[in-house]
């Protein structure tokens, strides 16, 4: 008598994962994962929050509820993809960063006089993608990872840190505006959403200097515990899946996005991404043990994964689904396969359901502010990176660090480091030190701003 074989679970996950020869097993991949999304799970709180308004605090067209839903199942999607296809313990959700980036894009838009801002946002983060794809699947990295210096890539890391930072302490009425001094602190301090601010960002900041898992998470948790005892936030229910009546799901404008006036953005978008998969592909792997004669094996699966999440996203409707160095918290709690990757993707799915509780943490500022100020100390870190004695390196990375924040700007910000970084190399008699791309580069920007922005008045 013949029929189908059963394999049982766990016979088939040490197959797929090859879980032995890792030295690790199904129980050890399951609490890794869980510490993964713990560390990670703010996005979903932020994401929404980040996405739904301006830098200004106007509606950007995009529906709280709708970009849930995007977050949520892109993160599940690019994750399982990771954990299937690259067997990695990388977990994948929209990037802190380039979320900032792509509000940056709506406003831009805006200000051009171009239609459909936000679809034409997505459509930016769409081509991004497809060129990241293009860009892993044909072994172009290396040019591009060459084209923008070590200090100009950790110039702009701490440069979009230091913005968050900004906005997560305006968020909380902390920052305020001045006639005088364009901003300054609140006289007004003892206010119910200062007191939830700091409630949440001094746990945070305690636990993550114990090396506690999801610092972050229990910061947002005891800052939602303050806002309910102060009435700012009233309990909207606990299960649910999310509600919007506009769903952004392929809304993309891909034509609008190929305007020669947004180049740049592309460009820029296409940078910030193979440098967040990069490092974080780097940093994970190296704390696992990965790496094998100076290479990383199914490098190249990982950034196929993560061009992919980005397109996806687009599609889903939200920012940039990139790499999450938090995945390295994974590393540390024994997760060494793809199988990590896989239950902290279900487990976004599982967030689905609780979109009631989501909304009502994440609509009030205060609560997600911490997260923004801890995200942008941690981002600060790249500044020793940074070779300040050489100043044809220094000071294009300086200027990026202080245009981002002040220009209030990500893009614009960039802008500055990265059309400045080639002059001083010239003026320095360092030309050659520049790769022909960040030229390119350069040129785009400056005829951008000499014959489009100047027009905006």
């Amino acid at each position: 008598m013949t029929g189908t074989v059963r394999v049982p679970p766990r016979r088939w996950l040490e197959r797929q994962f090859d879980l032995s020869a890792q030295g690790t097993s199904v129980r050890t991949e399951v609490l890794a994962g869980l510490t993964t999304f713990l560390t990670m799970a703010y996005i979903v709180f932020v994401q929404p929050a980040v996405l739904s308004v301006d830098f200004a605090g106007h509606p950007t067209g995009l529906e709280f509820g709708a970009i849930l839903l995007a977050t949520c199942v892109g993160s599940a999607f690019a994750s399982i993809l990771m954990g299937l296809y690259a067997n990695y313990p990388i977990a994948l959700a929209p990037g802190m960063g380039e979320n900032f980036f792509f509000v940056s894009v709506i406003m831009s838009v805006a200000a051009l006089g171009l239609p459909n801002a936000w679809q034409t946002a997505l459509g930016v983060v769409f081509v991004a993608g497809v060129i990241f794809w293009i860009i892993s699947a044909s072994g172009m990295r290396e040019a591009i990872l060459n084209a923008i210096s070590r200090s100009m890539r950790n110039g702009i890391a701490v440069g979009i840190g230091l913005f968050i930072t900004f906005i997560g302490l305006r968020n909380t009425g902390l920052l305020v505006a001045s006639p005088a001094t364009f901003v300054t602190l609140n006289p007004h301090l003892l206010s119910a959403d200062v007191g939830v601010f700091l409630a949440g960002v001094l746990v945070a900041a305690g636990l993550q200097a114990r090396r506690v898992r999801g610092a972050i998470l229990w910061g947002m948790a005891v800052a939602t515990v303050a806002a309910a005892a102060l009435g700012k936030i009233h309990y909207a229910g606990l299960v649910g899946l999310p509600h919007a009546q506009h769903l952004a799901l392929f809304k993309m404008d891909i034509a609008g996005a190929l305007s020669l006036s947004l180049v740049p953005f592309v460009i820029v978008l296409v940078f910030m991404d193979v440098f967040d998969t990069i490092g974080t592909l780097i940093g994970v792997a190296e704390q696992a043990g990965f790496t094998r004669n100076n290479t990383l094996p199914r490098a190249n699966r990982v950034l196929m994964v993560d061009a992919t999440a980005t397109v996806a996203g687009a599609c889903l409707g939200t920012s940039t689904v990139t790499a999450f160095i938090e995945s390295g918290a994974g590393v540390a709690a024994g997760g060494r396969t793809g199988l990590t990757a896989i239950v902290t993707g279900i487990l976004f799915l599982v967030t689905l359901f609780f979109s009631p509780l989501v909304a009502t943490v994440g609509r009030y500022m205060p609560i997600t502010a911490p997260a923004l100020v801890m995200v942008g100390a941690m981002m600060m870190q790249n500044v020793t990176k940074i070779d300040w004695d050489d100043f044809s390196e220094a000071i294009p990375a300086f200027l990026t660090i202080i245009g981002i924040p002040l220009f209030y700007s990500i893009a614009d910000g960039l802008a500055l480091g990265l059309v400045t970084y080639p002059i001083v190399k010239l003026v320095a008699g360092r030309g050659r030190e520049v790769r022909w791309l960040a030229y390119a580069l350069a040129a785009v920007l400056i005829v951008y701003f000499v014959f489009v922005r100047s027009r905006l008045g």
